[in-house]
């Protein structure tokens, strides 16, 4: 059985960074390109980022372009989200997301999600 455990979400200034991590358990996790969503009250689930088997890829939302990063560990099935210069607007939870190849492309179904850890950002 698969499973994702996100973390790392909290109350965060606006300006402020956090880090979100991902732990991927029941897969081989190198083998998956994995990702992050969020999903704000009232709004649909929107794509942030994801990155390829071996990170060398990243794909990025253009609301979060040269503020975030994504990042992962294969040693430690492990992937990140580090989020700078947080705004109002980034307030969400945030979505740890496995494929199920190994390489990511626009609109690429979601195989695995995580619980989900929440943002939440204040002026």
């Amino acid at each position: 059985q698969v499973r994702l455990a996100d973390s790392g979400g909290r109350l965060v200034q606006a300006g402020g960074s956090l880090r979100l991590s991902c732990v991927v358990s029941g897969t081989t996790f190198s083998r998956h390109a994995m990702g992050w969503f969020r999903q704000a009250p009232g709004k649909e689930r929107e794509f942030v980022s994801a990155t390829s088997w071996s990170g060398a890829r990243t794909y990025y939302a253009d609301s979060v372009k040269d503020r975030f990063t994504i990042s992962r560990d294969n040693a430690q099935n492990t992937v990140y989200l580090q989020m700078n210069s947080l705004k109002q607007e980034d307030t969400a939870t945030y979505y740890c997301a496995g494929y199920s190849g190994n390489y990511y492309y626009g609109g690429a179904p979601v195989s695995y999600w995580g619980q989900g850890t929440q943002v939440t950002v204040s002026s």
